[in-house]
């Protein structure tokens, strides 16, 4: 039974929502995000989808969300479709988009609490469709295997409009599945086990992406988002989107930028994985500001950040400039190939001051490998130069290795040396910088998830089952092998990973 506080939360959300699409059609697709709503719905590729579900003649589809009350340790409710409030067990085909390795488990819980069995083998052949894609896709989708019974690899414009014309036009199961396998950019684990299919870029005549809906209850209230780039040019070595992933960054010019953004919107979202790289980024920021827009980006580099750029970002509303430090000396920038060096920070930070920002906020990894206890003390020294210049805010992420990066398969450095890591930053930055850090033992889950396969997502199940508390994680990546505590990575010291994304397929086994 659904409560009345559901029902009045998404009756309140949908009256809020500008450009919702409405249609009926012979075949409904449940399009599903294994998070709540307002951070599905800050998603661009999730709405990319539903417009491009909504505009296939014959299909429409009806959202549904990871309910607001789920958390690692709760009971879901029953989740719905926001459009008719149906659940996710009346749909032929529920598709999925997955961000992020700890999006499993939220994955798991909307397909349980559906009354749908989560694990594809033990599902009956009258049981929904589960098809996957997402940015997930592009690093190592392998653990979906346990889950889904097929995945659209990469960017999925065109190519999910194939699978789920295929899907409604197959007598069977059995047969769409076997079309399906036919397709380069679709993983079908019944029939390819662990080689995936190739990853997919669409025309470019596709971009850009753009909001559909635009409401207030996300995580960005009321912005209208557009691709102003796709893709990036640079090299970092941990990095899925670099320049190697589907040719490198495709530019947006910027009469279509600026045609596509709505007149009435006044908040505006730039997203793409370079977005500060565009050659016209300054041009469409002041152009956005002249027409009274507040204007957010997804990334800022810390080259870009010269003097006219950010006076047009605060023009445009910023009072908080934000980029990458990444690495926390730069014998690590230098390791993981970031552009940004020392002056460039300074310049952000004299810029920013200059120009009336409240403060600089940088991002950072730590726990990279080879990273010692002196790259952490550099990372002391030198931001504690920039906060004489511009109060510093340093949100800290432990670095956990992606598949399809030269730096795959380095080791986790281990929950307490990341923990002692982060412990010495705090001590050293007090009173001189705000930092946050994200937990150290989640990001080993994190890890575990990124390099694993069907094995360890089949340990994430049990783990869920269990109550989805971090012990029950580490009791069961630990039966498999994976230690917390970072085994080998003491002994690392010039990570080297070749690229192996020439190939039709790649196969993944489990690390060593």
């Amino acid at each position: 039974m659904l409560s009345e506080s559901t029902r009045r939360t998404i009756s309140t959300r949908l009256e809020a929502e500008r450009g919702r699409i409405a249609k009926s059609a012979p075949l409904t697709v449940a399009l599903a995000y294994p998070s709540p709503y307002h951070v599905a719905m800050s998603s661009l590729g999730y709405q990319r989808i539903y417009r491009a579900f909504m505009e296939m003649p014959g299909v429409c589809c009806e959202r549904a969300f990871l309910p607001d009350d789920t958390d690692r340790d709760g009971e879901t409710e029953r989740p719905v479709t926001y459009e008719t409030l149906r659940g996710l067990s009346d749909f032929p085909i529920i598709a999925l988009s997955v961000a992020y390795e700890l999006e499993l488990a939220g994955l798991i819980k909307l397909l349980q609490a559906s009354g749908i069995e989560p694990l594809r083998a033990e599902r009956g052949p009258d049981a929904p469709f589960i098809l996957c894609g997402g940015p997930l896709t592009f690093s190592n989708p392998l653990p979906l295997a346990a889950f889904a019974d097929a995945v659209v690899m990469g960017e999925g414009e065109g190519v999910a409009e194939w699978v789920v014309r295929t899907i409604g036009d197959s007598p069977s199961r059995a047969t769409a599945l076997a079309r399906l396998a036919e397709h380069p950019n679709v993983f079908v684990p019944e029939h390819h086990g662990d080689r995936l299919a190739q990853i997919a870029a669409c025309d470019n005549a596709m971009l850009p992406a753009t909001s559909v809906i635009v409401t207030p209850h996300t995580e960005l209230s009321n912005m209208f988002l557009l691709e102003a780039e796709r893709g990036c040019s640079r090299g970092c070595t941990y990095c899925v989107m670099r320049r190697s992933t589907n040719g490198g960054m495709r530019i947006v010019p910027q009469d279509v930028v600026l045609a596509a953004i709505p007149q009435e919107y006044k908040r505006v979202g730039l997203v793409g994985a370079a977005v500060s790289d565009h050659p016209k980024i300054t041009e469409i920021v002041n152009a956005l500001a002249d027409r009274g827009c507040e204007v957010g980006l997804s990334s800022l580099r810390p080259d870009k950040l010269k003097d006219e750029f950010v006076g047009a970002l605060r023009r445009a509303g910023y009072k908080t400039l934000t980029t990458a430090l990444d690495g926390p000396s730069e014998r690590m920038r230098n390791l993981i190939e970031r552009r940004g060096r020392e002056p460039h920070y300074q310049v952000a930070a004299e810029n920013a001051r200059r120009h009336g920002y409240d403060r600089l906020k940088l991002y950072l990894m730590v726990g990279l490998p080879g990273e010692t206890d002196e790259d952490i003390d550099e990372c002391v020294r030198f931001v504690t130069e920039l906060s004489r210049t511009i109060p510093i805010a340093l949100g800290v992420a432990p670095f956990c290795a992606k598949r399809n990066t030269p730096l795959d398969r380095m080791p986790y450095a281990g929950i307490r040396t990341v923990e002692g890591r982060l412990d010495r930053l705090r001590r050293g930055l007090r009173g001189r910088a705000d930092v946050r850090n994200v937990s150290a033992k989640w990001a080993w889950v994190e890890y575990v998830l990124a390099q694993g396969g069907v094995p360890e997502a089949l340990a994430l199940y049990r783990a869920v089952q269990a109550g989805g508390q971090f012990a029950a994680y580490r009791r069961e990546f630990q039966a498999l092998g994976h230690s917390p505590d970072g085994r080998g990575y003491a002994e690392t010291v010039a990570p080297v990973a070749p690229e192996r994304l020439k190939h039709k397929h790649l196969t993944l086994a489990r690390p060593s």
